[in-house]
């Protein structure tokens, strides 16, 4: 049976998370050298600055900027309209959003428990709107199968994030200045999306009213589902910020450390397989969908079961190389927060989308809102602040399992069908397994925390890769790509190679 269709999903997904991790190289130690230049205090107000941040850029698109991914594939003729009416409208609701954060600073200030808040409401306002302005650029990329440029994107602009974050800091140590970095960046992006609207289009941009019905007929139901999604996922972050003093807020953020690795892969991966399955479904063509969800299913598995595993048995030295022996507080919540990883490998919300089921979408996002805001007082009370990322993970589990079960409608497959069961369980043995040696060899090192995490990266993935081998985990294709490339790269190969020149 022939595999062009998964690959076809696939390797888009895998060019455009190759290059976002490049710039994960920059971004990821953005906090990493903000622990040691600023205070406890001015850390956790950075984290809730871009908390309020994140909160309203996501709310605030509403869809639209998200709509792209199921418009531009369906109607290629109508791409620059599309576009042009999520830019305008993103643009208006970003200068609603400045005037309300500029004018809302201390009801934000009293809100999250920190007076400081509100001297950077205007500069926050003000990155806010230049953030929603550019949201539809690697959007677009991706929907006109730009993938090469979309990675590259991705690569340029979260590399010139983590330098105009970062340098100001380094050199005035002062959290204005970081903000002022902040709003700089984002207008480089706005530059960046005119720059390719104009090579692209070619003059053809205007907006069109009767398809921006049709959008909005789309992104309203999954706006609302968007906003209540981003409700209940940093509902635990703002009851932590109310509840506690900022630097037990900054322990907290810490250990709910978001891994970028893991956004750089399953973004671009749920992106091209809502491309590709939309596709198949405007050309009447629905016999890969369940192939694709498979593929996409197992390969994400292959990468997200063992990276697991490693941060468990590495949560203590990650965080202390990272944020130094201040936040070792930190180290329980980040173990229960990476475990939350796990249920990336099922990208459900994509196959929701592709179907146009945002008002379950919606659905779903209440339901976790409601767990999430009835509960999170009494975990507070019985766990400390454990208790808020414990019932986070726990209606994340319910969550997918509810999804689950809508996927398996929609797809109209048995629950043997729905799932590659076989291949996830053969992994999660070989992750499970390959995890007690690599403890009792982790336990046994004596050496700086910079050689224990490679060395036991190397030892528990060489253990996990023989086991996936042994128990056939991989497919026939994947264990001929890898022999070639072991073989390309062998060390015997590249040096027999020089001598031949």
């Amino acid at each position: 049976m022939s595999n062009t269709s998964t690959d076809s999903t696939f390797k888009p997904a895998l060019l455009l998370t190759s290059g976002r991790v490049v710039a994960f190289l920059f971004t990821f130690f953005i906090p990493v050298v903000l622990v040691r230049v600023f205070n406890p205090a001015d850390v956790g107000t950075y984290k809730q600055l871009f908390l309020i941040f994140m909160t309203i850029f996501y709310v605030a698109q509403f869809g639209m900027a998200e709509s792209l991914y199921y418009f531009m594939p369906l109607n290629p003729a109508q791409s620059s309209r599309y576009v042009i009416n999520s830019v305008i409208t993103l643009a208006a609701v970003g200068l609603i959003c400045l005037g309300l954060i500029a004018a809302g600073g201390f009801q934000l200030s009293r809100a999250l428990n920190n007076a400081a808040i509100s001297r950077y409401a205007l500069s926050l306002g003000i990155y806010t709107l230049l953030m929603l302005v550019s949201a539809a650029l690697e959007i677009a990329m991706i929907a006109r199968k730009h993938y090469l440029w979309a990675s590259a994107t991705y690569v340029a602009s979260d590399t010139l994030r983590a330098i105009l974050l970062v340098l100001p800091v380094v050199f005035f140590k002062r959290l204005d200045w970081l903000m002022m970095g902040a709003v700089a960046y984002a207008f480089m992006r706005c530059v960046g999306l005119i720059v390719y609207l104009r090579h692209d289009f070619r003059g053809e941009m205007r907006p069109d009213w009767a398809l921006f019905r049709n959008q909005l007929r789309y992104a309203i139901p999954f706006g609302l589902a968007i906003v209540v999604s981003i409700l209940q996922t940093n509902l635990h972050q703002y009851a932590v910020s109310h509840y506690f003093d900022v630097m037990t807020y900054a322990i907290y953020s810490m250990g709910c450390l978001n891994i970028p690795i893991v956004d750089f892969i399953i973004t671009p991966a749920s992106s091209v397989m809502m491309v590709r399955m939309s596709e198949q479904i405007g050309q009447g063509r629905t016999d890969g969908l369940i192939a694709m969800w498979h593929d996409m299913s197992r390969k994400l598995a292959l990468i997200f079961v063992p990276m697991v595993a490693l941060l468990l048995l590495n949560a203590h030295n990650i965080i202390v190389l990272l944020f130094t022996e201040t936040y070792l507080r930190s180290v329980p919540i980040f173990m229960v927060w990476s475990i939350a990883i796990v249920f990336a490998i099922l990208p459900t919300d994509a196959v929701l989308r592709v179907f146009a089921q945002t008002r379950f979408l919606l659905i779903l996002n209440i339901i976790s809102l409601a767990l999430i805001a009835f509960s999170i007082r009494w975990f507070l009370a019985r766990f400390d602040i454990m208790g808020a990322v414990l019932i986070t993970v726990v209606t994340a589990a319910i969550s997918k399992s509810l999804a689950l079960v809508k996927v398996k409608s929609l797809l109209r497959v048995p629950v043997r069908d729905l799932l590659p069961w076989g291949s996830l369980t053969r992994i999660l043995i070989a992750a499970s397994a390959a995890c007690f040696p690599t403890l009792v060899v982790q336990n046994q090192l004596r050496l700086p925390i910079l050689a224990i995490l490679p060395i036991t990266g190397v030892i528990y993935s060489s253990i996990f890769l023989a086991l996936v081998l042994l128990l056939g985990a991989l497919t026939e294709d994947e264990v001929l790509s890898m022999t070639g490339w072991a073989q390309r790269f062998s060390p015997l190969k590249l040096f027999g190679t020089r001598g031949t020149n």
